[in-house]
């Protein structure tokens, strides 16, 4: 009895501070100008701030629009979640985002977080082994590093991630919270919709982290933890980032960061030198091959491709008829650096290929392409060590400096946002709509227990009045399936009543109307909540 004592109350206690959360949040959405107010001269917050107003200034131009319209007509849904009475908040799991990203974070602490595709299953796993957590995912790209959960308590789940992601990474939880943002349900909906739609990356528009987003999806599949919510916000997000591209020409003109890095690796050679220059490729995967590709559209027709198998290389060059490219194995790389001005390095793995001391050994490169031999590393974890640019004869560039290269046409950029930007907000409200349409998933399960109860001691009563000890098994039996027809008989019409898909916005707010009567008139709101019971069950597995 203790032990359940202070499980409630420390439940209770993190419903608290969730609603505390949720009113912080709440009061941060009315301007875009909170940001500034919040701890203003934090140095180290600096870029992050920055990010979530340019974020928090583009949804307020959009949403300023239709917002009289909004007040005038308050859903069924808003009545819901701002009653007093109601217990919305408390049966609702929350979805949140963990992240940081090139926009908050140097990639030197990118990389030691960043959870190479093959540990993405173990990484959910453990995730949902947290207390707090039910279900979640992974995405993990050269450009952010951010885990989506279902939390059953918003504070204690970022908590316990935060926790999880310091233990696995090594760098300390104040260094992650430093670097970190945390977006929670409607942010975190639109955050995502937002990247794979292209407009979060550095590169606006790119079409690499939209199958990125896939990626994230089928790795998922068939792992526990990679559950209705997250599975359902990550497939809405495919048919957004689809639905952006097609309908708004935000890809049109679109670098991506491996075109990024050949501009920029231009960009640093004397111009005289592009045809000359001698080319290097490391990695011959997704982002090396299409490094190959627009070194070739910049008009170079030779170059050295090192891979650890020779079957990639071979594709490439039949796929770029009448393109030398020449395969070389990863034992001959030193070798190949030495031969080469400019190298790309796109590699998954995960310590350096290039210390100081492999680099300061290299012959020097010609005066022609400007004496100084160009790394241009679009790997995290990076394949190239910091250690190198203390050389002379070596410059280092990584994803992080590839701003300069897009920093370009910004208007035009921000105006293809914008255009995209309402696709987003549409289909934000609809994916919300559809999550809305599963809260009354807890009524049915209380309505189910609370009839079940009823039958089974209407049942008992029944039995012992019947003498008991005398009745067959078929007796019993019979009388067991009569109690059982009669309760689902009677249940099926208001199951009926509780349950839609949430494509219709009536059809959902007479739904939440029935759940909220439903809950009234059988006093299902004093049950211990499903979020509560939930943590109490995982609470207790965890200290078994």
């Amino acid at each position: 009895m203790a032990v359940s004592t202070a499980l409630s109350s420390s439940t209770a206690t993190a419903f608290a501070m969730d609603t505390v959360h949720h009113a912080s949040v709440a009061a941060a959405s009315i301007s875009p100008s909170f940001i500034s107010v919040f701890r203003p001269n934090h140095p180290r917050r600096s870029a992050r701030l920055l990010h979530l107003r340019r974020r928090a200034s583009t949804r307020s131009e959009l949403s300023g629009s239709d917002s009289s319209a909004r007040s005038s007509s308050i859903s069924a849904l808003e009545q819901l979640k701002t009653s007093a009475a109601d217990r919305y908040t408390k049966e609702r799991s929350s979805i949140v985002v963990i992240g940081l990203s090139i926009h908050t974070c140097p990639v030197e602490m990118r990389e030691k977080l960043a959870i190479p595709e093959a540990e993405w299953p173990r990484a959910i796993d453990e995730l949902c082994n947290l207390n707090h957590i039910e279900e979640a995912a992974v995405l993990s790209t050269c450009n952010r590093m951010e885990i989506y959960v279902v939390a059953l308590s918003q504070h204690r789940g970022v908590k316990e991630v935060t926790e999880w992601m310091s233990k696995t990474s090594g760098v300390p939880v104040s260094e992650i919270s430093q670097h970190r943002f945390l977006l929670y349900n409607n942010d975190a909906t639109q955050h995502i919709f937002e990247v794979s739609a292209g407009l979060d990356s550095l590169v606006l528009g790119e079409g690499q982290i939209l199958a990125q987003v896939k990626q994230v999806v089928k790795v998922g599949q068939g792992v526990v933890g990679f559950g209705r919510n997250i599975s359902g916000l990550f497939k809405h997000a495919i048919t957004v980032g689809k639905r952006v591209r097609t309908e708004t020409n935000i890809a049109a003109g679109a670098v991506s960061v491996s075109s990024a890095a050949v501009e920029l690796a231009l960009m640093k050679l004397p111009e005289s030198s592009h045809t000359i220059a001698r080319m290097l490729v490391i990695g011959a995967g997704k982002m090396g091959k299409l490094v190959i590709k627009h070194l070739v559209a910049k008009g170079c027709t030779k170059m050295v491709v090192v891979n650890r198998s020779e079957e990639r290389v071979a594709a490439i060059r039949e796929e770029l008829n009448g393109i030398e490219i020449i395969y070389k194995p990863l034992s001959e790389m030193l070798a190949c650096a030495a031969e080469a001005d400019v190298v790309f390095t796109s590699t998954a793995s995960e310590s350096p290929l290039f210390l100081k001391e492999h680099v300061q050994t290299l012959p020097s490169v010609g005066s022609e392409v400007g004496g100084v031999r160009l790394f241009v590393d679009i790997s995290v974890p990076r394949n190239v060590g910091s250690c190198v640019s203390d050389l002379e004869n070596a410059r280092v560039y990584n994803v992080d400096d590839l701003k300069e290269v897009v920093a370009a046409n910004k208007e035009d950029r921000l105006r293809k946002a914008r255009e995209a930007q309402a696709i987003i907000a549409e289909e934000s409200k609809q994916f919300e709509a559809w999550r809305d349409s599963l809260e009354t998933v807890p009524t049915i399960k209380k309505l189910r227990a609370y009839a079940e109860r009823i039958r089974a001691a209407e049942l008992e009563k029944c039995l012992s009045r019947m003498d008991g000890d005398e009745l067959t098994k078929k007796t019993r039996k019979a009388v067991d399936d009569l109690s059982r027809g009669i309760v689902n008989k009677l249940l099926h019409g208001p199951m009926q009543h509780l349950r839609c898909d949430g494509s219709d916005s009536r059809t959902l707010n007479e739904t939440l109307e029935n759940m909220h009567a439903l809950n009234r008139m059988f006093s299902l709101e004093t049950d211990i909540s499903l979020l509560e019971q939930k943590i109490r069950a995982k609470v207790e597995q965890s200290q078994k």
